[in-house]
């Protein structure tokens, strides 16, 4: 028996994790005296950006129509197309979405208006490799603006690097029943279309900023893992990409059609709308819908699904867009040619108990408990396991290890190998470096990929760790994006998985290769995980 993750994600825990003022830390996005780049034609309008650090930097370009008005929870549109330059120098829109996120900086700003992205390049010319990063949050919260998604270090690996905002929450993810018609059909997705149109935007542009459309690699961490997951599975994306990265956010499936409809229903008897009503429904004010989301996840808890990621306002299964979950029960056909990177870090969950005032108190018997609850036909032996497996760790740090399980690590390695019954290779790896009482916690890996980890010096700690972790796990990004295989001068040989050996690139100071690692409390929790 398995927890509901609902509003897991980055977003979610970085207002956990940071312990000073993140005002304190904000870097200037359009600091003074920066040098024009020169003009980008692209197929909406001319552009021009700004060069940073050697890196032209474009932000806040338009890909798609406002959401808004009548086009509200409809699939996104072509924006209007514009003659003069413009300035992409500030970063667009995020969705609608809670204040007060300590990870948020203060030029971050929100709207149902939100279909913009940035683009990253060493040079504006060539056929460099594309990586478009989806940002975490679950499908609730994140921006592309915040500065640990920057893409300036990471593009010096000589890649273009796009990051991006699209529809999230009640906004991106609201199905409305059948009684609403055809035009609404795939409502429940459009955060999703989104970020397809966001794809086919690459497609039409990229080479202008120097990028390849046909070496495009699509990554994401948390909330934009299970994007990325959804991705392999929908029609709709086949083509528009070339690999693909999973980090900490392995979805196998989404929420059932019926559910996620009658959430909808739901919604639309709160705020008084009838079915059907397009009038109404583009009259609503924006904040009286993002305030009756939770009332309406109430008033259907009893339907709400167990799994990752799958209660709420998230997508769901509707037929036609995503025709199925994408690793259930089997990967999806459409992935078949797609590389994978997937992984997890090695304490995810410490990010989402350590500050619990209880977290210190949690003891033994409260852990056994807990394993008891989930796995009551098999306690003891998986209680022995997680003992085994972690003997240097506390109680609370062995209830956040059965939680990462749970959550993560399982879903990770079963996507893995529903995978690896496809022909491209799988590279799966585990990050273990730490420097606090969080351990290697999630979303603790964003800043080495990146590069961006000065800014976020809080939740990274000081010394050069973070630049060593950087050092090993940036230029395996890129080279994955580069080829398709991570391996790079760096790291150790870095085998492709394979279900006897289960090889694991394990990143911390020194990192290594081990042969299915934890593989114990893997099977043991395999055989145990569907009981209760």
């Amino acid at each position: 028996m398995k927890k509901t993750l609902m509003l897991g994600g980055a977003a979610l825990g970085m207002s956990l994790m940071t312990t000073g003022s993140v005002g304190a830390m904000e870097p200037d996005p359009n600091p003074p005296g920066l040098e024009p780049t020169p003009v980008v034609e692209t197929a909406s309008g001319p552009v021009r950006g700004r060069i940073q650090d050697g890196v032209a930097a474009f932000k806040g370009i338009r890909y798609g129509a406002a959401p808004v008005g009548e086009r509200r929870f409809l699939p996104p549109a072509d924006p209007e197309i514009w003659s003069e330059v413009f300035q992409a120098d500030m970063f667009g829109n995020a969705c609608i979405q809670s204040d007060g996120q300590p990870d948020m900086p203060s030029y971050e700003t929100h709207s149902e208006d939100c279909l913009f992205l940035n683009v990253w390049s060493p040079d504006l010319s060539g056929d460099k490799p594309v990586m478009v990063w989806l940002h975490g949050g679950g499908f609730t919260s994140g921006a592309a603006v915040r500065p640990t998604y920057w893409g300036e270090d990471l593009a010096r690996e000589d890649v273009v690097v796009v990051s991006l905002n699209h529809r999230l929450n009640v906004f991106g993810y609201t199905q409305l029943p059948e009684s609403w018609g055809a035009e609404y059909e795939s409502s429940g997705l459009s955060g999703m279309l989104d970020i397809v149109q966001a794809l086919e935007w690459v497609q039409a542009n990229i080479e202008q900023f120097g990028g390849d459309p046909d070496n495009v690699t699509i990554f994401g961490e948390s909330g934009g893992g299970a994007k990325v997951s959804l991705l392999l599975g929908m029609p709709g994306a086949k083509g528009l990409f070339d690999k693909a990265i999973i980090q900490s956010g392995a979805a196998l499936d989404a929420a059932p059609h019926d559910y996620a409809a009658a959430l909808g229903g739901a919604l639309m008897d709160r705020l008084e709308v009838a079915p059907g009503n397009v009038e109404q429904l583009a009259a609503l004010d924006t904040q009286a819908i993002f305030e009756a989301q939770a009332a309406a996840a109430e008033d259907v808890r009893d339907l709400q699904p167990d799994g990752f990621l799958s209660g709420g306002f998230v997508p769901n299964v509707d037929g036609k867009v995503l025709p199925r979950g994408p690793f259930t029960p089997e990967a999806s056909p459409l992935a078949a040619d797609i590389p994978l990177l997937i992984g997890t870090n090695k304490d995810e969950n410490t990010l989402f108990l350590a500050f619990d005032p209880g977290f210190g108190a949690i003891t033994m018997e409260d852990f056994e408990a807990e394993v008891r609850k989930r796995y009551p036909e098999s306690a003891d032996e998986v209680i022995e396991t997680f003992k085994a497996t972690y003997p240097d760790y506390e109680p609370p740090y062995l209830m956040a290890a059965l939680d990462t399980a749970d959550w993560f690590w399982l879903n990770t390695l079963k996507l893995a190998d529903r995978k690896l019954e496809q022909d491209p290779p799988v590279y799966v790896y585990r990050m273990d470096w730490g420097h606090n009482f969080l351990k290697a916690a999630h979303a603790l890996e964003l800043s080495f990929v990146f590069g961006t980890f000065d800014y976020i010096r809080d939740f990274v700690g000081p010394g050069e760790g973070p630049a060593r972790m950087t050092e090993q796990m940036q230029p395996a990004w890129a080279a994955f994006a580069h080829t398709g295989d991570p391996n790079h001068a760096g790291i150790p040989d870095w085998p492709a998985y394979n279900v006897d050996t289960r090889p694991t690139m394990i990143f911390n100071l020194d990192s290594e290769v081990q042969q299915d690692p934890f593989g114990e409390l893997r099977e043991v929790l395999l055989g145990a995980e569907d009981e209760g």
